[in-house]
């Protein structure tokens, strides 16, 4: 396999590893957009959060939740990140949630400058979408 994660997981690839439980590895990003940027990751390669197992998830989610406390520590702000799949902008085809340190000077905005636009839906396709989720 050719997953850059699953190389990390491995061992083929050297990292600064956080900690580790059964199910899921902490370590700094290697390309980091600030000081303290982390990686949770499963140890089993899964592309998007739901083909993880049960268990897989409430471990991952509980390293985050541990972690996030350190991380936030560093700044008081962390961006809690994942994007679930190569079509929600996923670039290493392997689940990964980031914590980002977050300061009122670092650039980056709220999620919907992540956006060129904000739609607009009628009352009927809000229900509709309603319908479809609930």
């Amino acid at each position: 396999m050719n997953c850059v994660f699953c190389k990390i997981i491995s061992g083929d690839i050297k990292t600064r590893i956080i900690k580790e439980t059964l199910h899921s590895m902490v370590f700094l990003d290697a390309f980091p957009l600030a000081k303290g940027h982390t990686l949770v990751i499963p140890k089993t390669h899964h592309v998007k959060i739901q083909d993880m197992s049960v268990e897989e998830n409430a471990d991952l989610f509980s390293l985050v939740h541990q972690t996030l406390q350190k991380v936030d520590k560093l700044t008081g702000a962390t961006l809690v990140a994942v994007h679930n799949g190569k079509e929600a902008g996923q670039e290493i085809p392997h689940v990964h949630v980031h914590l980002v340190p977050r300061s009122n000077d670092d650039s980056a905005g709220p999620i919907h400058s992540m956006f060129n636009s904000i739609l607009k839906f009628s009352d009927s396709e809000i229900d509709e979408i309603y319908d479809k989720l609930k």
